[in-house]
């Protein structure tokens, strides 16, 4: 590692194998945390490069726990992390209202690093336990159409530098690789950005997979469809800019989709939306980001229709019943 931290610190940039083989050290414990630290640190300090990144996401996926859900084609919403908005626990709200609406998810998530509530902070807190038992997440797929990864389970490099994330409390590479590293590999991803920049990268990397994905980045800095400002949407077929009008029905503000100070207030937020009790401003950021991924699956004539099932499954209550069965199962 001493070599590798000599060669960033003279601002040069790691070939695919070297990025590869790093990672695989740091998931194997080869090195000590002041070493993770400081290479973590670099990438503070500077872009990371695509062949990095795909050194990075590869290292992971080769030291990855391996699963199998079945035939089902699965989505994922993610978002990266790290956007320092604080806002409620949008795109796992949204998994549960694309499971009420039939499509199978196997969620990937972990601890917030950079915030109070990340989306395992508020699995846990309703009740959820965390598993890489292949069978029983099968089962979970099957019962109530959704299944919960908890991402250190699966992945040891992550599990490796945890409390270095948590002692950081900044974003760092880690919250990039998160959504390309779903060990059940979904076959639509719905992928929440904090930056353009990231949004170009992962464009570049998840074209060549061949699977149905869409980006999001709210121009206001929002790693989700926000509706407090326009959000860039790309998708394997092309780019666009939508309106909250377009995507929300209207325009709501920064302190409308708030997570509150602690996970138990966040889970609190959470019950709420789900058991049909949130704001308008709550409900359409919620549905907005449910929308788009039924729509990133192309079941659906057009992103309207998909807003309607998405609307249906919140209002009727499929979205709390698929939750209400996750839970029955632990």
């Amino acid at each position: 590692m001493k070599k590798i931290l000599q060669y960033l610190f003279e601002h040069k940039t790691l070939t695919y194998q070297q990025a590869k083989d790093t990672l695989l050290g740091i998931g194997r414990s080869l090195y000590n945390e002041h070493e993770v630290t400081s290479f973590m640190t670099v990438y503070l300090m500077r872009s990371i490069t695509i062949e990095e990144l795909q050194g990075f996401r590869d290292a992971l996926l080769e030291l990855c726990v391996k699963i199998d859900l079945g035939s089902h084609q699965l989505m994922d919403i993610v978002g990266t992390g790290g956007d320092g908005k604080n806002s409620f626990n949008i795109s796992t709200l949204s998994c549960f209202v694309v499971a009420g609406a039939g499509q199978k998810v196997a969620k990937h998530g972990n601890y917030g690093a950079s915030s109070i509530s990340g989306a395992s902070n508020v699995m846990e807190q309703l009740g959820y336990k965390f598993k890489n038992d292949n069978d029983k997440l099968k089962q979970e797929v099957e019962e109530a159409g959704i299944c919960f990864l908890h991402a250190p389970l699966f992945h040891p490099a992550l599990k490796a530098v945890g409390a270095i994330r948590k002692n950081l409390g900044v974003r760092t590479f880690f919250n990039m690789l998160g959504p390309m590293v779903n060990p059940a590999s979904p076959a639509y991803q719905l992928v929440g950005v904090y930056n353009l920049e990231m949004a170009r990268i992962y464009n570049y990397l998840l074209q060549p997979t061949g699977k149905a994905f869409t980006i999001i980045h709210s121009l206001d800095g929002y790693d989700e469809i926000s509706l407090t400002n326009d959000t860039k949407v790309i998708t394997n077929e092309g780019e666009s800019i939508k309106t909250p009008e377009q995507l929300g029905k209207r325009t709501v503000l920064a302190q409308d989709i708030y997570g509150g100070n602690t996970v138990e207030e966040s889970a609190a937020i959470f019950r709420s939306i789900i058991t049909g009790n949130g704001t308008w401003a709550q409900n359409a950021v919620v549905l907005a980001n449910a929308a788009m991924a039924l729509h990133c699956t192309g079941k659906f004539a057009n992103y309207e229709v998909a807003y309607d099932a998405a609307v249906d499954s919140l209002e009727s209550k499929a979205a709390y019943s698929a939750l209400q069965k996750l839970i029955a199962l632990q």
